[in-house]
């Protein structure tokens, strides 16, 4: 039996690894006790606030956390940024909202309408778990904006897009994410759902999907107003493209594609932000995305369009406009060296 390491040796653990250059100190940073939760706690809230600036999401050596600033510019970078769009412009959707639950959540049943590669439940979705998009409209998907007057209740049960639910639970380490989650009178459904352990990182069984297509988390790259504030988003991010091809590179365990064009960027391919971009000119939270770009860089994700990242749709958000001044020529795809799957036409 392996045994679980004290918060003491995690700290020692974390400042080892930032001195041989594997993660950002940022990301190992020592956090202030995580508060008590005993109801579920809305994202865009000093409550949530409080708990995200004390949670530790990954390992402090997980990809997600991993400082790639210095790794090389892989070989085929400028085809990749190319066929995405050198000259387009850095979007944003503001879409990914979640809550957090107390540990002891009532745990509910969601019909799932494809079982084969999600986790089993009972899941402890609480009755106020958002649906993607609320309570912003500034999303791709013209036809799943959120409506004037529409309440939370109302978007659970109605309207279209990805609606991904994600449920958060911090003191046991645990996340759920769903896609095409609603609510119906016979109780939650959704397509499927993916659980993904916070203190291990452990990854999809390969090939495996999730609520997203690479197979990938969200929650971990979701773009958050408590750490805009202090100055620096800590993680990787997550991003769109209109074209991808048969391929992931890990941590992305699935790809979503027909096309063997090696023009196309595969799942999981990992972009930065590069270090000669001046980023002194934009505003605070607009700032704090780009150094985290350029720090810990955004993973292929989905598909859809162009350049565009998932901010958490919290009404504190601002300057994030400016943000379409950054061109897909400011990017460089990254060789992280992780394990690459592709497949080959037949």
């Amino acid at each position: 039996m392996r045994s679980t390491p004290s918060p003491a040796f995690a700290v020692v653990a974390g400042m080892a690894l930032v001195a041989l250059g594997l993660v950002d100190a940022a990301a190992a940073r020592p956090r202030p006790p995580l508060p008590a939760i005993t109801a579920p706690v809305l994202f865009g809230t000093p409550e949530a606030d409080r708990i995200l600036e004390a949670m530790q999401v990954f390992p402090p050596d997980n990809p997600w956390n991993q400082d790639v600033s210095r790794l090389p510019v892989a070989k085929d970078s400028a085809v990749l940024i190319s066929s995405i769009g050198a000259d387009r412009s850095l979007g944003y959707n503001l879409d990914m909202g979640f809550v957090l639950v107390p540990p002891d959540q009532k745990r509910v049943p969601v019909a799932l309408h494809d079982g084969s590669e999600s986790d089993p439940g009972p899941y402890p979705v609480p009755e106020n778990a958002p649906i993607e998009n609320w309570p912003l409209a500034v999303n791709e998907d013209r036809n799943a904006l959120t409506k004037p007057g529409q309440t939370l209740e109302d978007m659970q049960r109605d309207g279209t897009g990805d609606r991904h639910v994600i449920v958060v639970d911090p003191v046991n380490g645990k996340l759920y994410e769903f896609w095409q989650g609603r609510r119906t009178d016979a109780g939650w459904q959704a397509w499927n759902e993916a659980t993904f352990d916070l203190r291990t990182g452990a990854l999809r069984p390969e090939r495996w999907t999730s609520s997203d297509a690479a197979g990938l988390p969200i929650f971990p790259a979701v773009v958050r107003y408590d750490e805009c504030e202090r100055g620096k988003v800590e993680h990787a991010m997550r991003f769109t493209v209109r074209h991808t091809r048969r391929g992931f590179v890990l941590p992305a365990t699935h790809w979503a594609s027909r096309s063997f064009d090696k023009a196309y960027p595969r799942m999981g391919e990992r972009f930065r932000l590069r270090a000669s971009f001046d980023t002194s000119s934009f505003p605070k939270h607009a700032r704090a995305i780009l150094e985290g770009l350029k720090t810990y860089g955004m993973f292929v994700a989905d598909n859809g369009s162009d350049w565009l990242m998932s901010i958490s749709p919290d009404r504190r958000l601002s300057g994030l406009e400016t943000l379409k001044r950054v061109k897909g020529s400011d990017f460089e795809v990254v060789d992280t060296g992780a394990r690459v799957v592709e497949d080959q036409p037949k």
